[in-house]
């Protein structure tokens, strides 16, 4: 029985019945559908099109001499790079090595647009500000020292810190004087952005020229019809 073709050549289904026994068997195996139910159906059709996406990015990597560690443990992607990648690149892309050495090969060198770079900082920039952590009589206050009586803040200026300083009928002790830095460089996380998006666009290219998906996988035991399929 065949999972699917990858340029004309049937890949065994056997590695699908290995994949969904092992994720029945699994820590989350509570989690997963009642076997025979619609949603095993999809179920199966999800892993199948993870296993085939796996199989595609295997032959990619030998085509190309990309080394592959295939004893390297699982990734794990954070919430935002999953959805951008889609819930079976991410668990392609999680799960083999070979998908993420492809990853790394195809979307080498890309860069985000240096107009996105500049909306992005215009969206977050933000002025260095100084905050004051004070010691009132009445207790402890936050404050911005601008919103100081002058007199105030330029006593609490000069006087050590944890001194009690008055000035203008104020008493006060500054405690503790941060600064909120500008928003970090978003160059590294938009061009990660940019990487995955050209990733999807580069595996759904090879899907619909290299994969077929047979049809008939969402009924378990019933042999596969390699001449009844789609592109996927």
């Amino acid at each position: 029985m065949t999972l699917g073709l990858l340029d004309g050549r049937p890949l065994p289904r056997a590695a699908l019945d290995h994949r969904l026994a092992a994720l029945r068997t699994g820590p989350r195996a509570t989690a997963l559908p009642q076997e025979g139910s619609s949603e095993d159906r999809q179920l199966r059709r999800w892993v199948a099109q993870v296993l085939l996406t796996e199989a595609l990015c295997e032959a990619v990597a030998a085509e190309r001499g990309l080394p592959v560690d295939d004893g390297a443990d699982p990734a794990r992607l954070d919430q935002r790079a999953a959805v951008e990648l889609g819930s079976i690149t991410a668990a392609a892309y999680e799960g083999s090595a070979a998908v993420r050495a492809v990853y790394q090969a195809v979307t080498a060198g890309i860069e985000p647009a240096a107009e996105e770079v500049a909306h992005y900082r215009a969206m977050t920039a933000r002025v260095p500000a100084e905050r004051w952590q004070l010691a009132l009589s009445e207790g402890e206050l936050e404050a911005d020292p601008e919103t100081l009586p002058a007199a105030l803040a330029e006593a609490l200026r000069a006087a050590p810190v944890g001194e009690w300083a008055t000035a203008g009928g104020w008493t006060a002790a500054l405690l503790l004087s941060t600064t909120t830095l500008p928003p970090p460089d978003p160059t590294p996380a938009l061009r990660e952005a940019a990487r995955r998006a050209a990733f999807v666009r580069w595996l759904d290219r090879e899907r619909a020229h290299r994969l077929t998906l047979v049809e008939g996988l969402e009924h378990p035991g019933d042999p596969a019809q390699p001449d009844n399929h789609h592109r996927h």
